[in-house]
């Protein structure tokens, strides 16, 4: 029987963008406009980012160990403490490869505002700074994981309440699109070590999936008004998954439930839960 999620971080904006790094978890604190890192015992370390957009910006490192942002535009911070604008571009969510490509996804419409969705897409930002669209028509990007091999990309398409997989091409393209998971309400994702992924449900609870479908695990989370943005795995003691979450009443239109967000409501949690396998090396 699963353990029963365990509170490990609260008073937060709204965390998002989990990530597994350097013995802590690692994520973006949206509108409060920081990056966090938290230790098992819950000991939190604060860092601000000039990120110019309060909603919709994602983390992760270069080869080298250097932390890449996305948002209005893809930064990379420098040991000396200077910010270098890798690109103009603007994104969602990144993952980044062994020879520092940085996949980025996105949607040019004003999700925020409520705009009409419109398809959106994966970019590929070669460490030379070249850009190029390498897939389209993803309805929603969200969350990213790349296998540890570089070989296979898979990303959570929101609206269409899958996971997309692709072939990684030998120059950074991507190949043989094909799903991965249905029948899924995916936003920020994780793979394990046996190659299964951490996904939420489309009933605000969350799954490991293996490729083809097949549920190998089911966690329902005791959380009323309130939704697990991402999940990631740590490797402390056990493995653990962690989920972030914030208040999001399911009923209400989504420009709402931004606005009680962004009017200071520090509803954001993290919470752990002990399961079997670690995260994918990488």
């Amino acid at each position: 029987m699963m353990s029963e999620p365990k509170l490990l971080l609260d008073e937060l904006n709204f965390p998002e963008s989990g990530r597994w790094h350097d013995g802590r978890l690692w994520f973006c604190n949206w509108i409060g406009q920081q990056v966090v890192a938290v230790s098992a015992e819950g000991n939190a370390e604060y860092f601000d980012v000039p990120v110019e957009r309060l909603m919709g910006w994602c983390i992760d490192w270069t080869p080298d160990g250097r932390l890449l942002t996305t948002g209005d535009k893809l930064r990379r911070y420098e040991a000396d403490g200077s910010v270098t604008v890798l690109s103009e571009q603007g994104a969602n969510e990144l993952v980044v490869d062994a020879r520092g490509n940085v996949y980025l996804n996105g949607a040019d419409f004003d999700f925020a505002g409520g705009e009409a969705p419109k398809p959106g897409w994966i970019k590929l930002v070669t460490p030379d700074g070249a850009v190029r669209q390498v897939a389209d028509d993803i309805q929603f990007p969200n969350g990213m994981v790349l296998t540890p091999d570089g070989r296979t990309l898979v990303i959570s398409e929101s609206f269409a309440g899958r996971l997309t997989a692709f072939d990684v091409e030998p120059d950074g393209g991507l190949s043989n699109r094909r799903v991965y998971a249905e029948n899924l309400g995916p936003d920020g994702i994780c793979l394990d070590a046996e190659g299964a992924i951490w996904v939420q449900t489309a009933d605000a609870n969350v799954v490991r999936v293996a490729g083809g479908g097949e549920i190998l695990e089911r966690i329902d989370l005791p959380f009323e008004d309130r939704a697990p943005f991402s999940v990631a795995l740590a490797n402390w003691d056990t493995p653990t998954l962690c989920v972030l979450t914030a208040e999001w009443r399911m009923n209400d239109p989504i420009p709402d439930n931004l606005t009680r967000l962004t009017n200071g409501l520090r509803t954001g949690q993290v919470h752990t839960i002990p399961v079997r396998v670690p995260p994918a090396a990488g």
